[in-house]
């Protein structure tokens, strides 16, 4: 179910992207926006109480740093969840002959999209970590919740960042188009920003 919900986030998020780019702006950045949260929510709500619907590296880490998860059941999950977003770029290059294929690009200095990058990331994880039951992203509020945060970072620090928040999600098509020169900031800048989110919701719960 991890490799489906993963399928689905990049082949809809980065293929919004790629039609955006080939219909010379139809979906526009906004719909760009939308598209990422939407499928994050929409996979919440199919996968969710099956699998958790991490799908999300980062997140299924910061989930075993809050004890929330089996350690021994993360090389599954991060397998899984890189083979879903590699399945769905791999489509998107046989279908658009496309330079990036939705790759996560700096647009401007590299220490700008890390940061960027890490903060997002610990917003969006000190989110998951409130509303999913366990290590599971289920229910009406939790999808509604996670996939507006989702569209609410990628409206705003797209066009800087790319607002991947996830190592899996620039993974994949960082492989395929062989835009390797810029994957670290998308690998280190997720678990960068996940870790203090944990720690920020531990100290919170010790207090109620």
């Amino acid at each position: 179910m991890e490799a489906i919900g993963t399928f689905a986030l990049v082949f809809a998020g980065a293929g919004a992207i790629v039609t955006n780019d080939v219909s010379r702006g139809s979906v526009t950045h906004v719909g760009i926006a939308l598209t990422f949260g939407l499928a994050v929510m929409a996979m919440i709500h199919a996968v969710g109480e099956i699998s958790g619907a991490h799908l999300n590296p980062a997140v299924t880490l910061g989930f075993v740093c809050a004890r929330r998860f089996e350690a021994h059941r993360v090389a599954p999950y991060l397998a899984v969840q890189i083979a879903g977003a590699l399945a769905a770029s791999g489509l998107l290059r046989l279908l658009f002959e496309h330079p990036t294929l939705g790759t996560t690009l700096p647009a401007g200095p590299w220490w700008q999209s890390l940061i960027l990058e890490t903060v997002l990331t610990f917003l969006l994880m000190f989110v998951i970590l409130n509303e999913a039951t366990g290590s599971k992203e289920q229910g009406i509020m939790a999808g509604a919740a996670i996939g507006a945060v989702v569209g609410l970072e990628a409206m705003f620090a797209g066009p800087i960042s790319g607002a991947s928040m996830n190592p899996a999600r620039s993974l994949a098509p960082a492989l395929v188009s062989g835009k390797l020169e810029h994957l670290w900031i998308d690998i280190v800048a997720p678990v960068a920003g996940a870790a203090p989110a944990v720690a920020v919701w531990k100290g919170l719960q010790a207090e109620t």
